[in-house]
């Protein structure tokens, strides 16, 4: 490639460099647009940064705002892509301009979280436990219920401050359908979606709103996802599968329930694996989802991106551990690699 060197009026040079093609588009800077869940972000942030030292001229710009807003905004087409950790419903489908396919890219756990002054013992919660403290019957830290999966652990009477989501959040979206398949109460009178009307509580925005709220709250829990927990230094405790045993979150008792799924996948991939049967299981675990058209208007920058999802499908997930994120199993990304070739470039 020839390249012409001037000198300006000022002394500096100018380099003037032919346009060079890649993956079959100019080598322009291109900037590719996001918004929606605060679940994945680091791992997105990683991606994103990594992908652009391998293609510099592509800059993947990544707004984490929660992934109700995140299906707002791709069913708007304010934003080239989404993200979300509960699926788009029925509903949210057909109400697009077009088709949405769902792309799960990694999965992670969702963790309670507290800050209980005087305990450093892991609690274990019981499915039904953390349901009644977010319905607001369990008000007090020494309840005789949360005590009995405790023994040994001197709990104290401080009141219990309940924190959670105020946006619309897949975060939530996992953290309520898991309360919904161990409390028919819960099911009954709150439901599943990424927006709920919470009984109890004061609410925060983003993983990172809540992390912060329930750190600097004495007596407060929440959830968020486990890489939250870990950067913050935040404590947090294992939640009761449906084999009966307690888990802690790890990368481990993630791809165990990612296992579970794998098997019966949809062909859409949307797919809840939240309290999935057999040991080692840790009940609240989810996938999280790009969400693209497959017929998107801009064909140059669906060219760049589908060039990026297959490296995210593939080398991108040795990040992933690193940062508390399971991989993907193999059986998944096979699936996505066959349905990949839909999205019409």
């Amino acid at each position: 490639m020839k390249s012409l060197v001037t000198m300006s009026r000022r002394g500096a040079l100018t380099l003037v460099v032919a346009t060079v093609s890649v993956l079959g588009v100019s080598a322009q800077n291109v900037q590719i647009n996001g918004a929606g869940a605060t679940f994945p972000n680091p791992i997105y942030s990683k991606w994103f940064a990594e992908y652009n030292k391998l293609h510099p001229n592509v800059a993947i710009n990544y707004q984490s705002i929660g992934s109700g807003a995140g299906i707002r905004q791709i069913t708007n087409q304010t934003v080239f892509f989404g993200a979300t950790d509960g699926p788009m419903t029925n509903d949210q489908l057909q109400g697009a301009p077009g088709k949405i396919l769902h792309f799960p890219t990694v999965l992670g756990a969702v963790v309670p979280i507290y800050n209980i002054e005087g305990v450093n013992q892991e609690l274990k919660f019981t499915g039904p436990v953390l349901a009644d403290i977010f319905l607001g019957k369990i008000t007090k830290w020494n309840d005789p219920a949360i005590a009995k999966a405790n023994p040994g652990v001197k709990l104290p009477a401080t009141d219990i401050t309940v924190a959670h989501r105020s946006d619309g959040s897949g975060t939530s979206y996992i953290w309520v359908d898991f309360l919904a398949k161990v409390s028919p109460e819960w099911k009954q009178k709150v439901g599943v979606a990424t927006s709920v009307n919470w009984p109890a509580g004061v609410g925060a925005k983003g993983n990172e709103g809540v992390s912060g709220l329930v750190k600097q709250t004495p007596g407060a829990i929440g959830y968020v996802e486990l890489i939250y927990a870990l950067q913050n230094k935040i404590s947090y405790g294992s939640v009761q599968n449906a084999a009966g045993e307690f888990v802690k979150a790890s990368v481990q008792a993630v791809t165990a329930a990612a296992a579970v799924a794998a098997k019966s996948m949809p062909k859409d991939f949307r797919v809840s694996i939240t309290n999935a049967p057999g040991s080692g299981v840790y009940p609240v675990s989810s996938f999280t989802w790009l969400l693209l058209y497959e017929n998107p208007k801009d064909k140059a920058q669906a060219k760049l991106f589908v060039d990026f999802l297959k490296w995210a499908l593939t080398d991108g997930q040795k990040f992933a551990t690193d940062l508390g994120y399971a991989p993907l199993p193999e059986e998944v990304v096979k699936l996505e690699m066959a349905v990949i070739p839909q999205i019409k470039l």
